[in-house]
């Protein structure tokens, strides 16, 4: 399997770096939209639009076999980059600073050597490159179009900083956590402040609210099942004389089970109403689901490994460590909800402080001898089943 060249390696850079120069926010990928399905067609691979700027392809195989997807995020942050690389973004306040450049790299480089040997393995192959990873959850707009599932597995890839380049990690079960936003709106009366008792006072109500809705795990839960619950903001008022007539809380929950995300959603709902109740204002409440928590199957994590050893060696892959992403979440976890899915975990630090940097740090500047691994972490899954590559 290690059959590395300096073609595919110069591929991979020149691509990654085009992608890093030229980074775009969610849901505003139109340009590396247009980029990917442009070297989609040059490889010869059939693929179809999702949403605005989602792309999703198809490889078959000489014959029929599994069907597996390869999924990479395309999107990048509102961060002014601060690297000094030669190659640094060239959109003001926009960065590559999760990845996603890597990412989509190394899968159009797989996407490449698939396509150039489809008459060497069975089975199909599709790909899905995801906008609005970062802050819309844009894999909703694969799974509105049905494409979250109909395959036998998911696969997906993201670069660690916290490993040298060289080596994979991975872990059995939950790698991630879930991530729902809410923003609960409380409707009152304006009345000046002298005359409380006129009014129905939607600050009050939040205020409480605030505090209520981080105090439901000590009173509900297991104190062993891990919750996070956060409020973010609370706008409200317009004098300080004047009582509020409406007041909006927004926030996020996070947890590591799909049963506790679910309670979560019921008792964030309950907790507004009870709070709304008690203060005689009207709720409003929205609740999305940005992502599931990220859960490796069991069969497809032994296969990753199988697949891992494959390109880097045993003594390469690491598997002892749990909750690699911590608390954040990916929307991955919605490729995987109804296929055996596993996420892993690609080193990409080296000698310099700046490959060490934790995601989203506006100086992380990645091991791009990583590319060539992911590149061939996802060949190797993507033909586990295969006869022959």
């Amino acid at each position: 399997m290690n059959t590395y060249n300096n073609t595919d390696l110069s591929y991979l850079i020149e691509t990654r770096r085009y992608l890093h120069k030229h980074p775009e926010l969610s849901l505003k990928e139109y340009n590396t939209a247009k980029f990917i399905r442009n070297e989609l067609s040059r490889f010869g691979i059939e693929y179809r639009t999702v949403g605005e700027t989602g792309t999703f392809a198809k490889i078959d195989g000489k014959a029929p076999g599994k069907t597996v997807l390869l999924r990479a995020d395309i999107d990048a942050l509102p961060i002014r980059e601060k690297t000094g690389l030669a190659f640094s973004s060239e959109n003001e306040g926009v960065m590559h600073a999760c990845g996603h450049d890597l990412h989509t790299a190394a899968l159009l480089g797989a996407a490449r050597e698939l396509s150039a040997r489809r008459e060497n393995f069975s089975g199909t192959v599709l790909l899905a490159f995801q906008q609005a990873e970062e802050s819309q959850h844009g894999s909703k707009f694969f799974e509105q179009e049905g494409l979250t599932k109909g395959y036998d597995r998911a696969f997906g890839i993201h670069i660690s900083p916290a490993f040298p380049v060289g080596k994979i990690a991975m872990t059995r079960g939950t790698d991630a956590a879930s991530c729902d936003y809410f923003k609960i709106t409380l409707r009152g009366k304006s009345v000046h402040i002298s005359k409380p008792h006129l009014g129905r006072d939607a600050l009050a109500a939040a205020a409480e609210l605030a505090l209520k809705l981080p105090s439901i795990q000590p009173r509900k839960l297991d104190p062993l099942d891990s919750v996070v619950i956060g409020i973010g903001k609370l706008t409200a008022g317009t004098s300080y004389n004047i009582i509020a007539n409406e007041a909006v809380l927004e926030g996020s929950f996070r947890t590591l089970t799909l049963e506790t995300q679910e309670f979560l959603q019921n008792e964030v709902r309950k907790t507004a109403e009870t709070v709304a109740a008690l203060y005689n204002v009207d709720p409003e409440i929205e609740l999305e689901t940005f992502a599931y928590p990220v859960i490796n199957d069991d069969d497809a994590f032994d296969e990753a490994y199988a697949a891992a050893v494959d390109v880097v060696g045993k003594e390469n892959v690491i598997t002892d460590k749990k909750l690699i992403m911590g608390f954040g979440a990916d929307d991955f976890s919605a490729f995987a909800r109804h296929a055996k899915g596993v996420y892993v975990h690609v080193g990409t630090a080296n000698e310099t402080e700046n490959s060490k940097l934790p995601l989203h740090s506006d100086k992380l500047t990645p091991d791009e001898r990583a590319l060539m691994i992911m590149k061939d972490l996802h060949i190797r899954y993507a033909t586990i089943h295969a006869d022959t590559l």
